[in-house]
């Protein structure tokens, strides 16, 4: 179950972890989001940073967020190919 992305590290990470799921799982990481109050943070960081007014603390902050967010992305990515793999069988 390997994709390319321009993560390799983050994939090589991620690999071993998606071989744990199963479709049910997958399903159930797919619906995972933020909850509204974390969103909105991450929305106001996000703005400051295209705006260029992110304080030295909210960019560590920021970047903790989007490689979270990142790890997430590629496990979501590896769910979605299980689960295209299980229902072609």
């Amino acid at each position: 179950m390997s994709s390319k992305t321009s993560f390799p590290v983050l994939d090589r990470l991620v690999g071993p972890l998606s071989e744990c799921l199963t479709p049910e799982t997958a399903k159930r990481l797919l619906k995972l989001r933020a909850d509204p109050q974390l969103q909105a943070l991450v929305n106001q960081l996000a703005e400051k940073c295209n705006k260029g007014t992110l304080t030295p603390q909210e960019q560590a902050e920021y970047a903790g967020y989007v490689s979270f967010g990142t790890f997430v992305a590629l496990l979501k990515s590896k769910a979605r190919q299980l689960l295209a793999k299980s229902q072609g069988t």
